[in-house]
Order: C-alpha cells, then structure tokens, then sequence
C-alpha cells in the first residue's frame, strides 16, 4: 500500500528536535528525507544525556528526530558543498531548515537562493521567536521560547522549587507536528493550485496555541488563578493517590451527570445526596472538602484494586504511568 507522500522529497537543513523532527513525521509518511549536516555533524549528536553517558549508549535525542533519513555532510561554507545542496534542491519538493536568517543569508541558502534553481519548492523555516522582530536571529529551545514563554511553566508553578520541570522536547514534538501538517496542507495547495508556499513556525507560537485557553481567559479575571490539586474546578476532574503510592486521573467534566454514579463505586453512596457536595455548585463550592474526601477514599485501596472496581464506571479516567 502507497504512503501520502510517496514520491515527495524533502531536503532538510536542520539541527536538534524541533525541525528535524518534522522531517521524521514527513519520513513515516512516505517521504524521502534528506538530512544535510556539516562536517562536525548535528549537535544533537553529540549531547550527553542520562543514557548516553558511555561512548556505547543509546542516544534518543538523535534518535527520535532522525529516523528513517538519508543523510548526506556538507560543507556549506565553500562552493562545493553550496552547489551539492543546489544540485539536491533541483528534484525536492520541499526545503526544510532551522537554520536563523544571519546564517541562513551567510551561507545563501535562503528563500530566493534556493527558489532560483526550484520555483515550485516549498520553503519551511522553524524558529523559536518567528521570522519578524528583534529576536529573529536569537536561537530558542522549547524550553525557553514555549515552556517558559507561554505561561506553562508559571501554570504549572509548584510550593517548593518553583515551576515544574518540562518532559524532554515537549514542545519541540508539538510543533513538529505543526510543521508537518503545514507542509501536507502546502503540497496539496501545489497540486490544486500551481502555487507553492514560504511556511514558519515558531516554537514561541506553538506554546501560545497550547496555552491558548488561559491566554484568551486572562483579560476575565481580576488575580491570577493558581492550580491546585487540593481546589480544582471539578473534584472528579482531578488526580488521587492510591494506597501503592500510585495515582488515578478521573476526568468526569459533566460533574452532576457522573457524581451519582461514581460514589457508590467508591463505596461511599452516602456522599451523592450529602448536602455540601448535591450539585457542581456546592461540590465547587466545598471543593476542599470533596478533595479531602476523594483523598481519603482512594488512599484505602492500591491501583489494582481501584482499576478492578472503576471497571463499572462508565466515564473516563485513567492511572498515571510511571
């Protein structure tokens, strides 16, 4: 059976995750992903992390964003190597870099460079700030252009040791996928249209569309709201601990629809008709103690036990995997 994009080759000039990673999308598709590094190789390469800590171990970090490429060193510093990449460009039907607009100009391989052997390719730039601005030409990993500069981090701000740290590449794969979506839409557009497209992506955007629901909330409220586990919107959207040490995720959001059902499975149908927890509104209003309640009655049983007897519910949650 034919991959979609069977037959499209993409020419990737890109270090790290973020682009890369897109280029691996492109590749699980059906794409022929060529992947020009320079003669030290992408840094990615060589960047310690926890299991590459001997010269033998695995390293994911490269891994994860490079699979399924052709690979090809080049030295775009000198004629050679700029018209190697030229020569590729010819046959591809999309250019793909993370390189920042200095280098990219520095090097001539930007959009009219490479438009002026291929007017049909399509140009795609990631970048961690975007293409206008004073810090087009400042590098930004997903840390700092997502996590720290969407309001994630400050959302996810704990007691103690201050924000929650970030899971490795978490934004970096999100927009990936933006990338790769955007480039689907931009060869369809060709094939309909004749027209190709010039696509960027900016890590800082991809964090603000995750955050987008408490960016576009803000101007409605007068302080801050700070996210509690022990004062949620809706006790049973919320997370418990298990006897075992383990946690359970109910996400029940129509609260008044799944409150009589779900107590009885707890073992507690006194709690469906209990005065302070009768509708969403007193349940909200007493969240403390409806928290300190659901704590209490999921602390008496171990995962095992919960996933057997939550079985008979019929909303969703899930246990937290380790």
């Amino acid at each position: 059976m034919t991959k979609p994009l069977d037959g499209v080759r993409v020419l990737e000039v890109a270090a790290w995750t973020f682009v890369p990673a897109a280029g691996a999308i492109l590749s699980d598709l059906g794409a022929e992903v060529i992947k020009v590094e320079p003669p030290t190789g992408d840094p990615q390469r060589g960047l310690m992390n926890m299991l590459n800590l001997s010269d033998s171990g695995p390293n994911p970090f490269n891994e994860i964003p490079n699979r399924g490429k052709r690979s090809i060193t080049l030295d775009l510093k000198n004629d050679a190597g700029r018209e190697a990449l030229l020569q590729i460009a010819r046959s591809s039907d999309v250019f793909l870099t993370s390189y920042l607009p200095a280098l990219r100009e520095k090097l001539r391989v930007d959009v009219d460079d490479i438009r002026a052997v291929n007017d049909r390719i399509v140009y795609v730039r990631g970048s961690g700030w975007g293409p206008q601005g004073p810090m087009r030409n400042t590098g930004g990993y997903d840390l700092a252009a997502a996590w720290a500069s969407s309001g994630m981090a400050q959302h996810l701000l704990r007691e103690e040791d201050g924000p929650a740290p970030m899971p490795a590449a978490f934004f970096d794969l999100q927009g990936a996928n933006t990338i790769a979506g955007a480039i689907g839409t931009a060869l369809y557009k060709r094939e309909r249209t004749g027209e190709t497209s010039l696509i960027d992506v900016a890590l800082m955007n991809v964090g603000m569309w995750t955050m987008s629901p408490g960016i576009v909330s803000a101007p409605y409220v007068d302080t801050p709201v700070k996210m509690s586990r022990r004062e949620p919107g809706n006790p049973i959207t919320n997370w418990y601990e298990t006897k075992d040490g383990r946690w359970i995720y109910l996400v029940l959001l129509q609260a008044d629809r799944f409150w009589p059902e779900l107590c009885p499975i707890l073992g507690r149908p006194d709690l469906v008709d209990d005065p302070r927890f009768r509708d969403a509104k007193t349940r909200f209003e007493n969240r403390r103690a409806c928290v300190a309640e659901l704590d209490a009655i999921f602390a008496e049983r171990t995962l095992a036990e919960w996933q057997e007897r939550l079985q008979a519910l019929s909303g969703v949650w899930a246990p937290a995997i380790t």
